[in-house]
């Protein structure tokens, strides 16, 4: 024993050093890490003497002390388990007595291959062969000897005699065995497992199966040496060689070999245990990890880079590898036969054991390479079902345990477990993302009050963030990204405006690089370490919108959640390193387009009080003060006539945007000139559904609109300045930030070029489809007569606004280059770039401009993709008026079963689309579905009088249609189309 403070309470664990004792009772009580460990073991240790022989008070009354007779019979790993949760729980320690302190029976807890050759408790681990015994009857009943289970044949009838576990008889002593006396299990792999379950099936008892899982399966140093992939011949020559000699001290490229890593160039002449403390069975589930943990100097998992190999080779750094020595096939084979087999002590024993693997992991520090290593497994295991309830039942137990360990790993680690995922098991990532998606919504349903604070829940997450990276290694990406920094774009603008002259862009007062679009906290670390973004995918493996959970996004209440992100926020800017919030609103992936725009609104909304409250506050600050006419506005008021409105819209925002740019943020309020109408929301909609139809008709030049798509596209020679497209993308900014849905039709490039992307040869696919399909044509064709039978140099010609057909080389003397076998990549990429980026430059950098100058601080790039941000400017593309009903509500005396509202309805479904738009319009100021669809209008009809002849009126603002109570059901359809063919401007009632 090493001496802290003596006794039994200070005694060493296999395989940490009792110098590490001395040391932490010598630091002068001061609380180093070292003491910290020491007693941690210490407490876990007593728990576990206290289950295994108990505190020697016949009289005891504590359930988890073995001298109560309430301890149930129970493995070493099972001790060990117990052992870890007690501590945990802080659960009740007794307080030994003489006679146990001092028996000779209390020894130190002893792995199954951990060997002793007296009693004097020497810490220092060694590796034994089969024939080691120990030198205390005690440990000879409880303590088996180690059988070493590793075999690379592929023929399982020659496994089987390796595998041969019968014959070993409990030894004799004066007291009866505590644990069974099989022997222990290093490592497993397929052919041997199977030959195990065949032998065992033969003799109709599987309790050496059993035994075999439990200690691997419970184990991260068994498990990590288990399911190997099978070696080069000569390796496993070089094994079976190994496995045959008589058992001797093992040097450390011999026991390399048993783990398969054929690969390390060691010194030989190091003996085993200056190279690992293999402590498996109950030693490996409590004290393995901790003599590694003493050399980490960092106590943060968050923190703990990931453990390397003695000697890592640079073409293999296992951070950025997606190599794994797992095998696959042959455990998804094992796993079809034991969750096949009518056995359940099996499927259960696996369970169990993979339940303690995963709560070990959770307290201690181990080698997350080794880790990574039996989470492939425990994965595959559990996503590879047949929907079985065998399999649903590992599933459901497993998988959230799973998940907390893989949530707790470094970012490093989460990236490597992603590679491996992608590139081996690809065709379970959807089985995966069901998996995740089931238990998250099954949490839901059981805790829909504290989703943010469910740790199962929040664990899952982080897991399908995971697996959501993954998917996207394992799809069609764009190489190399086209994603542009955001410092190269701000260059190439400025670089564009000064060669063109255009200096009336340089009148905003706004720069893109001072306003960074993403927090420091919202970065995306797991993105960064992949250096892949779900934007470089264009044709995913799972579809993206599998990851969408509609019962999280519908039981979220959003804004609980935005303000755990603001609280987020605030305590990354003032340095907190620790934090007990969690926010859905970094993990996107997993909501609906529904839920980001709620997000989105309450953002704006905050943001529009702070103005507010700004503009309150300097107002009475300056009031009666001289001079101070230019007091300014609590809210974004734009005063225009309808005859006059792109001239006043344009010339308002210009001054806001030279002025103050952060005006732009305050609540917009649009006043018509004549008319009494009071701006909620209603006479906005109104004034950018009118706006947008002048500034995209191709008469004011500022857009083209493509015959082939029907998409709007910028005009290259235009009429205009580049202010004026700065003020259009301050447009579209505005409604974004106003919740306002525009009936615009962009294609989906323009999107993703809000977003940073430059367009590439796949974006022309929506831009121009029969351009796409010819270059397509020519990329496909692999003739060596390329140039005679296209006869396509490097000189295209495109037509301008005016009809003009204009000429333009894509290489310095174009015209004399053909395109052939060698270059045809490189034509149709510079194509693309010039129609896409080049030729539009000046526009689309003055239009993001301003676009960006409404939205930079907004989480929009944090939670939309490209194909959400469309659906977020024009709507959604389903036209349900079904869902419309069904989330109708009703007032003053109307309820869906009063006859005219059953009339009204009958006479809306059997209207043509195009006056469904108009009602839709007439009832709400927009004619486009919000995202999410229909369900998400809230319309409210109420009753406005006894029959009459008043046509329905509505309150846009609040989507509101007074509906008098006609007499008839021909009256109520031609005062309803009368009201929705002629409805224009505003009124008082």
């Amino acid at each position: 024993m090493s001496g802290g403070g003596g006794g039994e309470e200070e005694q060493h664990l296999p395989g940490v050093s009792s110098a590490s004792g001395s040391a932490a009772g010598t630091a002068g009580g001061r609380a180093t890490p070292e003491m910290k460990r020491s007693a941690v073991r210490s407490l876990i240790q007593r728990y576990f003497h206290q289950l295994q022989s108990g505190c020697g008070n016949a009289h005891c009354s504590n359930a988890n002390c073995a001298s109560s007779g309430k301890v149930a019979p129970m493995t070493p790993n099972e001790v060990a388990a117990r052992a870890l949760q007690l501590f945990s729980q802080d659960a009740q320690l007794c307080e030994p007595s003489t006679s146990a302190a001092s028996s000779p029976q209390d020894v130190d807890m002893l792995s199954p291959n951990d060997s002793s050759s007296s009693s004097s408790g020497s810490s220092t681990s060694t590796i034994t062969s089969a024939s080691t015994t120990t030198t205390t009857s005690r440990q000879s009943q409880s303590v088996p000897a180690a059988v070493v289970v590793a075999v690379a044949s592929s023929n399982p009838v020659q496994s089987a005699p390796q595998l041969d576990l019968g014959g070993v008889e409990p030894s004799s002593g004066d007291s009866e065995p505590c644990t069974p006396t099989l022997p222990a299990v290093q490592s497993l792999d397929a052919n041997s497992l199977m030959a195990l379950y065949e032998q065992c099936r033969a003799a109709d008892s599987y309790d050496r199966i059993c035994h075999a899982i439990g200690e691997v399966f419970s184990s991260v140093d068994r498990l990590s040496k288990s399911f190997i992939r099978s070696a080069e011949p000569a390796a496993s020559s070089s094994l079976q060689e190994l496995l045959a000699n008589p058992p001797e001290a093992l040097n450390k490229e011999q026991l390399r070999t048993l783990e398969g890593e054929h690969d390390k160039d060691e010194d030989s002449t190091q003996q085993v245990e200056e190279v690992e403390a293999t402590d498996d069975g109950v030693a490996n589930a409590c004290a393995g990890p901790e003599a590694e943990t003493e050399a980490e100097p960092e106590e943060e998992d968050e923190d703990v880079p990931m453990a390397q190999p003695t000697e890592t080779t640079a073409e293999d750094d296992p951070p950025q590898s997606s190599d794994t020595q797992v095998d696959l096939p042959g455990l998804r084979r094992v796993q079809r036969l034991l969750f096949g087999c009518q056995t359940r002590a099996i499927t259960d024993k696996l369970t169990n054991s993979v339940i303690q693997l995963a709560e070990w992991v959770h307290y201690m520090r181990p080698d997350w390479e080794k880790v990574i290593h039996c989470l492939v497994i425990c994965f595959d295991l559990a996503t590879n079902t047949n929907n079985s309830v065998v399999d649903m039942d590992y599933l459901d137990r497993v998988l959230p345990k799973l998940c907390h360990v893989a949530a707790s790993m470094p970012v490093p680690a989460q990236a490597r477990l992603a590679r491996i995922w992608a590139a081996h098991c690809s065709d379970q990532l959807q089985a995966l993302v069901a998996a995740c998606q089931q238990q998250i919504t099954l949490q839901v349903l059981l805790d829909e009050e504290s989703m943010r604070e469910n740790g199962s829940i929040i664990s899952v997450t982080k897991v399908l963030k995971i697996v959501f990276y993954a998917n996207i290694l394992a799809s069609e990406l764009e190489r190399p990204s086209c994603r542009v920094p955001l410092e190269d774009r701000t260059e190439t603008a400025a670089t564009s405006a000064s060669g063109s002259g255009a200096v009336e862009d340089d009148l905003f007062a706004y720069n893109s690089v001072l306003q960074p679009h993403m927090p420091k906290f919202a970065e995306d670390q797991l993105e960064k370490a992949l250096q892949v973004s779900a934007i470089d995918c264009r044709r995913p493996l799972v579809p993206l919108e599998e990851f969408y959970n509609e019962a999280l996004s519908e039981n979220i209440q959003m804004h609980h959640d935005y303000l755990s992100y603001k609280t987020l926020a605030m305590e990354s800017e003032i340095g907190s390193g620790q934090t007990n919030y969690f926010s859905f609103m970094l993990y996107a992936f997993i909501l609906t387009p529904a839920t980001k725009v709620d997000a989105l609104y309450y953002d704006s909304r905050m943001r529009m009080y702070s103005e507010r409250y700004t503009s309150l506050y300097s107002m009475l600050n300056n009031f009666g003060q001289e001079g101070q006419d230019g007091t300014p506005r609590p809210d974004l008021k734009l005063t225009v006539r309808r005859d006059q409105l792109i001239n006043d819209a344009l010339i308002g925002l210009e001054l806001v945007a030279m002025s103050n740019p952060k005006d732009l943020k305050k609540q917009l309020v649009v006043e018509f000139v004549g008319e009494q109408g009071i701006d909620e929301g209603g006479v906005s909609k109104e004034f950018f559904q009118l706006i947008v139809e002048e500034i995209f008709n191709p008469a004011f030049g500022m857009f083209i609109q493509q015959e082939e798509t029907n998409n709007m596209w910028f005009n290259a020679t235009p009429f205009e300045n580049g202010a004026q497209f700065t003020l259009i993308g301050i447009i579209i900014g505005l409604a974004i930030y106003n919740n306002v849905i525009l009936a615009v039709n962009f294609p989906m490039v323009v999107y993703r070029k809000l977003m940073g992307y430059c367009g590439t040869f796949a974006d022309l696919n929506d831009w121009s489809p029969a351009l796409y399909k010819s270059l397509k044509s020519m990329v496909d064709y692999q003739g060596q007569d390329m140039e005679e039978v296209f006869d396509q140099t490097f000189k295209i010609s495109y037509s301008n606004v005016f009809g003009e057909m204009v000429e333009h080389e894509l290489v310095p003397n174009g015209k004399e280059v053909l395109v052939g076998q060698h270059n045809k990549q490189l034509f149709v990429n510079l194509y693309s770039d010039f129609l896409l980026n080049t030729n539009i430059q000046q526009q689309f950098n003055a239009f993001r401009k301003g676009f960006e100058m409404v939205t930079d601080e907004s989480p929009l790039k944090l939670l939309f993709r490209p194909e959400e941000i469309e659906m977020l400017v024009c709507g959604s593309r389903e036209f349900d008026f079904v869902e419309l009903e069904n989330s109708t509500e009703y007032e003053g005396g109307y309820t869906d079963e009063t006859q005219i509202i059953q009339d009204f309805w009958s006479i809306v479904h059997a209207m043509p689309n195009e006056s469904k738009r108009k009602l839709l319009e007439f009832t709400t100021g927009s004619a486009r579905v919000p995202v999410g669809g229909l369900k998400c209008l809230r319309l409210l009809i109420t009753r406005h009088g006894p029959d009459s002849d008043r046509l329905p009126t509505s309150h846009t603002c609040f989507n509101v249609l007074l509906l008098p109570e006609y007499s008839s059901r021909e009256k109520l359809e031609e005062r309803l189309m009368k009201a929705i063919n002629y409805s224009k401007g505003f009124g008082m009632l």
